[in-house]
């Protein structure tokens, strides 16, 4: 019974839609093959499982080598580390028996079919894996607004972006571009839309930053981002001299 090509098991066990009928009933009936597309998607849930490794790095050539040699590959299976690109030359002349080397080449040992479909499925499930990974860690916009100017502060302007973490934490970047005063500092607020309550987040230590939204505070509820500028006096409270304000646009 002729065996179904490594390649294409490999593909089946990362989940390629590219078997057919004819292949599923081989599948059935051969235990061979059964088997071997078994441990194949074992690899790859193995590559896949990288979800907390973190950026992955590019192992050493030693490695590659020590791969190459258990598989017998031979040493042109090794990747090359990238180099400066150099001027093109000429290549030399094959021998007169490279032409039966490739011919030998061809002739496949099942063991080295299987090593090479089993060394894909591990590198193709460690991407997969980094970047499931990136992007279960990525935060995702929420809410916009740009800040207009108050009287006071005629020629200032701003924007707030507010982001949330896969687990649900908030925070706002806030830029503001206005004429610092001297003695005095920026604090950002989020404000009830009737104005009648108001949230600190903190302190604006240059012209841009990144504050924590508190939780449990209801955005929808405080729509309204202020940035006001505080005299140092120790008054925790709104000092009434706001900068610029806008009421966030939510995505």
């Amino acid at each position: 019974m002729e065996h179904i090509d490594p390649e294409l098991l490999a593909l089946i066990a990362l989940g390629e839609p590219v078997a057919t009928s004819e292949t599923d009933r081989h599948l059935d009936a051969c235990d061979e093959c059964a088997d071997n597309l078994a441990g194949l998607r074992r690899a790859a849930l193995a590559g896949r499982a990288t979800l907390d490794a973190g950026d992955l790095e590019r192992p050493r050539e030693v490695v590659w080598e020590r791969i190459a040699a258990e598989l017998a590959l031979g040493r042109s299976a090794v990747p090359a580390a990238p180099v400066p690109d150099a001027a093109p030359t000429t290549p030399a002349p094959a021998p007169p028996r490279a032409a039966a080397s490739r011919h030998s080449a061809k002739r496949r040992r099942p063991g080295r079919s299987w090593g090479l479909a089993a060394a894909a499925l591990l590198v193709a499930g460690a991407g997969l894996g980094t970047w499931a990974w990136t992007s279960s860690t990525t935060p995702t916009e929420v809410a916009q607004a740009s800040l207009a100017a108050f009287p006071d502060h005629p020629g200032a302007r701003g924007s707030a972006v507010v982001e949330e973490n896969p687990d649900g934490s908030r925070f706002v970047r806030v830029e503001v571009s206005a004429d610092a005063a001297p003695d005095t500092y920026r604090e950002v607020w989020l404000i009830a839309a009737d104005a009648s309550e108001l949230v600190s987040l903190g302190v604006l230590d240059d012209d841009a930053g990144t504050l924590t939204v508190p939780a449990g505070v209801d955005l929808a509820r405080f729509p309204v981002v202020d940035v006001s500028q505080e005299p140092v006096d120790g008054d925790p409270d709104h000092s009434g001299d706001s900068i610029v304000r806008g009421e966030l646009s939510f995505s």
